[in-house]
């Protein structure tokens, strides 16, 4: 059978083979992972309810179980789409060419989408969620640091390197240099939210940013 089919005896709408491509099956995909974040955030892993889980999805339970063999593959589905929305953002902003602008205003458009990107419910509850859960699935918190902070933090020092040879930043030590700038640009803001969610006020966001954009610009600049 292709590796782009879902075998399926219980889908609401047909049998045999599902086509993993079709709309639907990625819509009541997304509608079911959107519900389990939301639920596993509420409830953690040991209180979630794969029956409440569907009700909040808006679909049958036999639906999700045509997605996800159990609550195990769902949390560890929840987690890694977090990741590769992670990975995306590094692929497009963090990874893109330098020097196309002024130094300082690329460094304050790169500061802004990355607080953007970081300081949002979906990402800091995801973060919640895996630490309260980091000994059940230590695999997992284990691949979250690495595909995510971590891989973040290595490739902003990379862009910041590449600042460096281009000779617009003096950036002599790019991994410490990414830690100053990650700090300047989310600063305590990132430590609040994780205990309270609603402290990501999008002005304040964006003005802690630019202005951590700015006293990073002027400690490295040469």
């Amino acid at each position: 059978m292709s590796a782009l089919l879902h075998w399926s005896v219980h889908d609401d709408t047909m049998t045999g083979p599902i086509a993993t491509d079709d709309p639907r099956w990625r819509r009541s995909r997304e509608l079911i992972l959107d519900a389990a974040t939301a639920h596993f955030v509420r409830r953690g892993y040991a209180g979630g309810n794969m029956d409440d889980l569907a009700v909040e999805a808006g679909v049958v339970k036999r639906t999700v179980y045509n997605h996800f063999a159990g609550k195990d593959e769902l949390f560890r589905a929840v987690v890694r789409r977090a990741i590769g929305t992670a990975e995306r953002f590094v692929a497009a902003r963090v990874e893109s060419p330098i020097g196309v602008e002024p130094v300082a205003d690329e460094i304050r458009d790169f500061a802004l989408a990355h607080a953007r990107a970081v300081l949002t419910p979906s990402v800091i509850s995801t973060r919640r969620l895996l630490i309260g859960e980091a000994e059940r699935f230590a695999d997992l918190a284990v691949e979250y640091y690495e595909r995510v902070p971590g891989r973040v933090m290595r490739a902003i020092a990379d862009r910041l390197a590449r600042y460096d040879s281009a000779g617009l930043l003096a950036v002599p030590e790019p991994s410490i240099a990414a830690e100053h700038f990650v700090y300047l640009v989310l600063g305590a803001r990132l430590d609040r939210a994780v205990f309270d969610l609603s402290s990501l006020d999008a002005p304040a966001i964006e003005q802690r940013a630019t202005a951590g954009a700015a006293v990073f610009v002027r400690a490295y600049l040469r």
